[in-house]
């Protein structure tokens, strides 16, 4: 997987912990591109990265927390979706490297770390991070530290992701929109139920990364925080002076690193540590895509509420002609019950004097009553239609 990837196995003190602490696999990716998978429990992470358990635990994918982008002395602690990774100023640990959206990323870095300059040696013995003139070199044609272009592959990624994701459900929900304002029924509702379920899930995930750049966009000291390079050169020998377990031959990139930063050293010493500008612009850049991703699920919000509400129009006006059809037949039904009394008034075996030889008046009766019965039902109904409780 990628350019010169392989395994190795973990360091025999690491395997007497596994009762403890549970292994997991992370990837190894320093400034060369070279990536090594190695199976290691967090205290052997904490111990190279220096970072505490809180910030490790970040990480872990059976806890949920929301995204992250956390700026520590030696690290840069990155929880992005799918993207857990913690960022020196000389590689790249990346957790679960093997996952099914996390080897595009591991491609991706592969690709990418290398300086500019490494690609044009072909020499057999030319190392893959120079130090010395060819790094200051190199310098020049890329100014972004390390972990900027590592930190910006994880940026693009996940905002890439989740424009993709955005991209289908639109693809999805728009025509299931259209379907259910043209026919109403239970299928097409179930449907658009699932894909409204989805876009508020995922409109929180964008939320959430979204934020996170704008908090840091809008706190110049985080951003500051996230200059390794510039507090690597700041001190006078931070990477002699490490404890931590060696599972890496002695990197020919130190020099380079500290070459590379000495420009940022140069700054601070000038007082110019709080220039964050080369990262503002970064995180600019990315938070506008993921903030018109964003806008995308906002608008889709928008479409589907206007569907709603004409769904419910149209619900109630179906509701009002049902109305309108129990109005005519209760009224028919009054007029019914008038003649029905007048019916009965004729059929009660009682003996009248009036009610012997006038056998003549009985189409009259049924004639003047049925009449009767009509005009009262057109004057119910216009009444209705003259107060308005009817259309016409």
């Amino acid at each position: 997987m990628g350019r010169a990837g392989y395994i190795v196995p973990a360091d025999p003190q690491v395997a007497l912990k596994k009762k403890t602490a549970a292994s997991r696999s992370w990837i190894f990716i320093d400034c060369s591109g070279q990536g090594t998978v190695m199976d290691v429990d967090k205290y052997a992470i904490m111990h190279r990265v220096q970072i505490h358990a809180r910030d490790l635990r970040i990480l872990d994918p059976l806890l949920s927390y929301p995204s992250t982008i956390l700026g520590r002395e030696r690290a840069i602690v990155l929880n992005l979706e799918h993207i857990k990774a913690i960022i020196t100023a000389e590689e790249v640990l990346l957790r679960d490297p093997l996952g099914e959206n996390v080897i595009p990323v591991v491609e991706e870095l592969q690709r990418r770390l290398p300086p500019v300059n490494s690609t044009r040696q072909g020499q057999p013995d030319g190392k893959d991070c120079p130090g010395g003139h060819n790094d200051v070199e190199a310098g020049e044609e890329d100014e972004s530290p390390f972990e900027f272009r590592a930190l910006e592959v994880a940026l693009e990624a996940i905002c890439s992701f989740l424009a993709a994701r955005t991209t289908e459900l639109e693809s999805e929900a728009y025509p299931a929109l259209d379907d259910l304002t043209s026919k109403i029924s239970s299928r097409n509702l179930d449907r658009v139920r699932k894909l409204k379920s989805a876009m508020t899930r995922l409109t929180a995930r964008v939320q959430k990364v979204r934020d996170e750049l704008e908090q840091l966009l809008d706190d110049d000291d985080d951003m500051a925080d996230l200059y390794l390079s510039r507090k690597l050169a700041g001190t006078s020998s931070p990477v002699s002076a490490s404890g931590g377990p060696n599972w890496f031959p002695a990197s020919p990139t130190i020099g380079s690193k500290i070459s590379r930063a000495s420009r940022a050293s140069m700054a601070t010493v000038r007082g110019d540590e709080n220039d964050v500008e080369e990262l503002e612009m970064l995180l600019e850049a990315y938070f506008m895509q993921i903030d018109g991703t964003l806008n995308k699920l906002n608008t889709l919000r928008e479409y589907i509420d206007d569907t709603e509400d004409y769904i419910n129009i149209q619900l109630d006006n179906h509701r009002n002609q049902l109305i309108q059809l129990e109005l005519f037949l209760s009224s028919g039904t009054v007029c019914l019950s008038i003649f029905s009394l007048v019916a009965g008034i004729f059929g009660v075996n009682i003996p009248y004097t009036w009610n012997e030889n006038h056998g003549h008046y009985f189409k009259w009766v049924v004639i003047i009553t049925g009449i009767t019965c009509a005009f009262l039902f057109v004057l119910i109904v216009s009444y209705a239609r003259h107060k308005g409780l009817v259309g016409s």
